[in-house]
């Protein structure tokens, strides 16, 4: 009996000794830097840095403000682009050709430029926004910046001058679509490219593939394979089959054989690790196409599920599925989010997803195991014709939902009695219901429906913005937006495909395209109550909403709508927009994201409360913020969109110093292609 007891004390000596050591990762951003697109591995955009704090927040300034203007005569006037910072510079992409620039991170200045020249490939690319690179050393003087270009290529930098890696693929280079074993001929039919950063860890290079949307695309689309390669030469480790092939787990789920033909099914957001356990985390996205399925019959693995895979060999670990049989493109862009949790006095590593449906699933990230059940329900059924709905969906028990889900008369807008009468009439003719309320057939005559009012929208929600954790609280913060789409399927009418040489098909060989029109009130004003963006503050350790705040004030068309009707003491509304979010020892930064304001906020990170908010130099936030400290300065650096008719840019924030005697203070000068503005 005391040996007994004696081998049980040890061996729940070594596991708490084991999950010490290995919870030790999921900290934030290390030495003052910013190493990651989520600040580290685990994408918990958050770092412990204090320097900016209560008492000087006030004096928070813009420090310089790189420009894009001078890359291209008619730069992007927005990016999506989280810079990393490591030993004092900045890399980051910038424009749809995919430029990677590296900046000195006190100044801005540009130090190089990389400049991918892709032809045809470039052309046809889908989703040519991106958000980053990353960065990787052998310890030993050997850095290494890698990314995907938009003709997905895979291609790697020297660090310090920008020029590839001539032993890495081919000259620097390694070709994606051979890996693929894809024949490229030019054609864009079954495009596939990339979207966000390749992840590095344990000297292996992940790609994460990027398709064509899927409201009007082939229901025998590229098959987005997940492939691994080594970061030195450029060999490929192994392939991750994110739609089975026949004789693996999960075929099974695609009936009458449709695995062999259905694509997509990519990770076009960003994707996480935990370095110790050496497992990525993989958000896989919707099978072709987004909003109709009968061609696909079943549940439809490993499509809108979390996967968890052994980076060493590309063998899946577990998997949860969050969707079956999305027609909703319900998929998941959010980067999961890795934390530490105590819950119910027990130590949990966890992994948080939160999801377009506006959901946040919780999981032990070793074992897959939910942290609170997860119920299977009954949802709506369709009436499409073709169409397979499953018979249940997955609903988290705990936490709540961030956003709405789902519509009823009772949430329609309703400051005035007119007004709410008005949103009663703009609701009939369409279809409403509970989340998953499956998108009707497009019919003619009496009583045809205008489509389905669906809540979140086919945007979100939460959508690739993601959100952030704070190791010290155990919280998760999440931006959203809600924000109604309307679905409805239109009988292609011509159902074969027919490409051109070198130009998009006439249509495309789904039965069924998307189609709908939006609904408004004849005023303007928006169809559902406010707030129309929100920022929620999950306490984790409980499944709980610590606090939700509206994501910023009205914005001044909905300003005023409201005005307009006679309504001029309405709360805030928030922005229709996901907001970008940073986590730092003393704060919450946020931005309004593209569709706010052009406003830049920090607020109490344990109430919601606004500490500060200051006007951005031109446009709103595109891209997450960062931080991190050069010189013993602690900046903040987010991308924007530029003025009108003017380039992308990259803010920097950060307190302002005295004022020297005799003079203000001196800014970087430009380099090649950006140009830094010292403020």
């Amino acid at each position: 009996m005391t040996r007994v007891l004696r081998q049980i004390c040890y061996a729940l000596l070594i596991a708490s000794f084991f999950f010490i050591l290995t919870t030790s990762a999921q900290q934030g951003a290390r030495n003052g830097e910013w190493r990651f697109y989520g600040g580290e591995l685990g994408s918990t955009r958050y770092s412990p840095l204090d320097q900016i704090n209560r008492d000087n927040i006030k004096d928070l300034k813009v420090a310089w403000t790189w420009k894009s203007d001078s890359l291209l005569p008619n730069p992007q006037i927005g990016s999506e682009t989280t810079p990393i910072m490591v030993n004092g510079v900045l890399y980051f992409t910038m424009d749809q050709r995919r430029y990677v620039i590296a900046a000195d991170a006190g100044t801005g200045e540009t130090l190089w430029i990389y400049r991918p020249n892709e032809g045809d490939r470039f052309t046809y690319a889908p989703r040519k926004v991106h958000r980053g690179v990353s960065y990787w050393t052998d310890g030993r003087g050997d850095e290494r910046i890698a990314f995907a270009t938009p003709g997905f290529q895979l291609v790697e930098l020297n660090a310090k001058t920008g020029v590839p890696v001539s032993s890495f693929g081919k000259d620097g280079i390694v070709d994606l679509f051979k890996e693929l074993d894809l024949d490229y001929k030019g054609d864009p039919m079954g495009k596939i490219g990339n979207s966000s950063p390749v992840v590095i860890s344990h000297d292996t290079v992940i790609v994460g593939p990027a398709l064509t949307p899927g409201g009007r695309v082939n229901k025998s689309n590229v098959k987005a394979d997940v492939m691994a390669f080594d970061v030195r030469s450029g060999k490929k480790k192994w392939t991750f089959h994110t739609i089975p092939r026949k004789g693996e787990p999960g075929y099974e789920t695609w009936l009458n054989g449709s695995a062999e033909y259905t694509g997509n099914a990519g990770v076009w957001g960003p994707f996480s690790v935990d370095e110790e356990l050496g497992y990525v985390y993989l958000n896989i996205e919707s099978a072709t196409n987004d909003v109709y399925g009968g061609a696909r019959p079943g549940a439809n693995l490993y499509s809108d599920s979390l996967v968890c895979v052994d980076i060493r060999n590309g063998k899946m670990i577990w998997y949860f599925q969050l969707v079956h049989h999305d027609i909703w493109d319900y998929d998941m862009p959010p980067h999961p989010i890795l934390l530490d949790l105590t819950v119910d006095g027990r130590p949990v590593k966890a992994v948080v997803q939160v999801t377009k449906q506006a959901f946040a699933y919780a999981f032990d990230r070793v074992s897959g195991k939910p942290i609170w059940p997860i119920e299977e329900r009954p949802v709506p059924q369709t009436d499409a014709k073709g169409e397979w709905t499953s018979p249940t969906q997955p609903f988290p028990t705990k936490p709540p939902a961030f956003d709405v889900q789902g519509i009823t008369p009772d949430d329609l807008i309703n400051f005035t009695p007119a007004l709410r009468q008005q949103a009663l009439q703009v609701l009939e003719g369409y279809k409403y219901g509970p989340i998953y309320t499956p998108p009707p057939m497009a019919t003619t005559g009496p009583g045809a429906s205008k489509g389905l009012i669906q809540v979140p929208g086919l945007g979100g929600g939460a959508n690739w913005q993601s959100g952030a954790s704070d190791p010290e609280t155990g919280f998760v913060y999440v931006g959203s937006a809600t924000n109604p789409g309307t679905v409805l399927l239109n009988q292609n009418a011509n159902p074969t495909a027919t490409p051109g040489v070198g130009n998009p098909p006439a249509c495309c060989d789904s039965d069924y395209t998307m189609g709908g029109t939006a609904p408004q009130l004849p005023n303007g004003l928006r169809l559902l109550k406010p707030p129309y963006g929100r920022i929620t503050a999950y306490d984790m350790s409980k499944g709980t909403i610590a606090w939700q705040i509206p994501n910023g004030d009205t914005p001044p068309n909905i300003k005023a709508n409201l005005a307009a009707a006679g309504l001029t003491n309405v709360p805030p509304t928030g922005s229709p927009s996901q907001a970008g979010l940073l986590v730092t020892r003393n704060f919450l930064f946020a931005g309004e994201g593209a569709g706010g304001q052009p406003v830049f906020h920090a607020y109490d990170k344990k109430t919601g409360q606004s500490v500060w908010e200051a006007p951005m130099p031109a446009g709103p936030q595109t891209g997450l913020p960062m931080t991190y400290m050069h010189q013993g300065r602690q900046y903040v650096v987010l991308a924007a969109r530029g003025p009108q008719g003017g380039g992308a840019q990259l803010v920097a924030w950060a307190i302002a110093p005295p004022a020297p005697a005799g003079g203000g203070q001196r800014g970087g000068r430009g380099g090649r292609g950006g140009q830094p503005q010292p403020q």
